[in-house]
C-alpha cells in the first residue's frame, strides 16, 4: 500500500485491547502494533467508543478499565468519527428485521463508516464484515 491504510476499529478491538483478560487480548494487541508499523490511520465511530465503554462498565464490571478507556478517547490525536442520520441512513442498508441479533445496528455503523471513508478494513474479530465484503485488519500485510 502506498498511502497508509485507513481503518475502522470496532468496539469488539477496544474492548480486546482495552482489556487484559479478553481471550482475544493477545491478537487484538499485536494487531494494533502492526498497525502502527503500517503508519494506518485508525477511525474510531463515537458508536464503537460508547459501546465499548458500556461493555467494559456492565459487562466486564470494571469501572476503572471503562472510565480509562473513555478518557483515552479524549486524546486529540485519535480520530472520532461522529455519527449522524446520514450515517445511520447508511448503517440501515446493512440492517434488516432479519439481521442476527449478534449484527446489531452498532456493526452497520462501523460498516457505514467504513465505505464512507473508504477504509482498507475494519479492526473487529466479527465475521459480519467479512460477509458483507469488508477485509479484516488481521488479513492486512505486515
Amino acid at each position: 500500500m502506498d498511502n497508509p491504510p485507513i481503518i475502522v476499529a470496532d468496539a469488539d478491538a477496544i474492548v480486546a485491547q482495552a482489556s487484559p483478560g479478553d481471550n482475544l487480548h493477545v491478537k487484538a494487541v499485536k494487531i494494533a502494533k502492526n498497525l502502527v508499523q503500517l503508519n494506518a490511520q485508525v477511525l474510531y465511530p463515537t458508536t464503537a467508543i460508547t459501546e465499548a465503554v458500556t461493555h467494559i462498565q456492565r459487562v466486564l464490571s470494571s469501572g476503572a478499565t471503562a472510565y480509562g478507556t473513555a478518557v483515552a478517547f479524549t486524546d486529540p490525536n485519535v480520530s472520532v468519527i461522529e455519527v449522524n442520520q446520514e450515517t445511520i441512513k447508511h448503517a440501515a442498508q446493512f440492517f434488516s428485521s432479519t439481521t442476527s441479533k449478534k449484527n446489531t445496528l452498532y456493526d452497520c455503523i462501523v460498516a457505514a463508516v467504513a465505505e464512507e471513508y473508504k477504509a482498507d478494513a475494519i479492526f473487529s474479530f466479527d465475521k459480519f464484515y467479512k460477509s458483507k465484503g469488508f477485509k479484516l485488519a488481521s488479513d492486512l500485510a505486515k
